[in-house]
């Protein structure tokens, strides 16, 4: 398996995860908090230590897809910025004008002439 695949395996599970706890938890203070203890008693450590767990579940979820996702950019051959661009490479660029007349070996053929360029009568 590549680098590549693990990263991606591993980014995807994360990134679940974090949508899973986020959704479960209420932004008015209910949610999975009020479902398991709302009732004043005390169910499965209670309604603050339920929201505690979720608040920094969701922060070390948070973090660790971060920090997954700069690890695989450095990790991945070829994601970095090492590798340049076609584009910019001067060679790769370069083309190549053939010659319409091979025949020839000497120069004595007249220069070519931009009639644009030579033109006083503008």
């Amino acid at each position: 398996m590549s680098t590549f695949s693990i990263f991606l395996i591993l980014i995807v599970i994360v990134a679940f995860l974090l949508v899973v706890v986020v959704m479960v938890q209420n932004p008015k203070g209910g949610g999975l908090a009020s479902t398991f203890g709302g009732g004043g008693s005390q169910q499965l450590g209670g309604v603050k230590k339920t929201t505690d767990f979720l608040d920094k579940s969701t922060w070390a979820l948070a973090t660790l897809l971060l920090a997954l996702i700069l690890i695989s950019n450095v990790a991945i051959p070829g994601a970095g910025g090492d590798a340049e661009s076609k584009a910019l490479d001067g060679e790769a660029t370069e083309q190549t004008i053939p010659l319409e007349n091979n025949t020839t070996t000497t120069n004595d053929a007249a220069p070519e002439t931009n009639p644009v360029a030579n033109d006083t009568n503008q």
